[in-house]
């Protein structure tokens, strides 16, 4: 048996770490997605927003940021009564707002990858942790990219939110130094 980061352990998580946590991503759908679902598990565990991922992609419109940023507040308030989503309306307001923001920026650098790359220099950082407790909650990165999307007009975007993107979209690699998958799929 494969050796995997500590966390992944459950049924639902197992499958996230293995094929797409700390994978580089270049998709902005992808980039907005992951924005959207680390909003929304601020306070929460990952697995809760993964049993729910499924119906934020129907909800939010499989993450169509052009779309999204279309939502109506009707339409917002239709959603806090889905209990298939996080059903807060400060995070339902925010992948609104959110979705405009990020309209902005890619306008601005041509695209959210090219906007975002930026912040590791334009490829992974590779940290060697050995264990868990090793990994920071937050980095210098995280903080200016946080500093940055606030300045845009995103919310829900703090340092910790915005390390814990950056893991899952690739911008660094934690995978545990005894991991298989550090390297990319074994």
């Amino acid at each position: 048996m494969k050796k995997r980061c500590t966390w992944a352990t459950t049924p639902l998580i197992i499958p996230y770490h293995d094929n797409e946590w700390g994978r580089p991503v270049h998709d902005d759908r992808v980039f907005f997605e992951f924005l959207t679902l680390e909003g929304a598990q601020a306070g929460l565990s990952w697995e809760t927003i993964l049993r729910k991922r499924e119906r934020y992609r129907t909800v939010f419109l499989d993450f169509d940021p052009r779309r999204v940023a279309r939502m109506t507040p009707a339409r917002v308030e239709r959603l806090m009564g889905d209990e298939g989503i996080i059903r807060n309306r400060s995070k339902i307001e925010s992948t609104v707002s959110n979705a405009r923001a990020f309209l902005k920026a890619q306008d601005e650098f041509g695209s959210f990858d090219a906007y975002v790359w930026r912040f590791v220099d334009g490829k992974p950082v590779l940290n060697r942790p050995r264990t868990s407790a090793d990994i920071p909650a937050e980095t210098p990165q995280s903080e200016a990219l946080s500093k940055d999307l606030r300045k845009r007009g995103f919310r829900f975007v703090g340092p910790t939110i915005m390390y814990a993107f950056m893991q899952a979209t690739g911008l660094v690699n934690d995978h545990l130094a005894t991991c298989a998958w550090r390297n990319g799929p074994p």
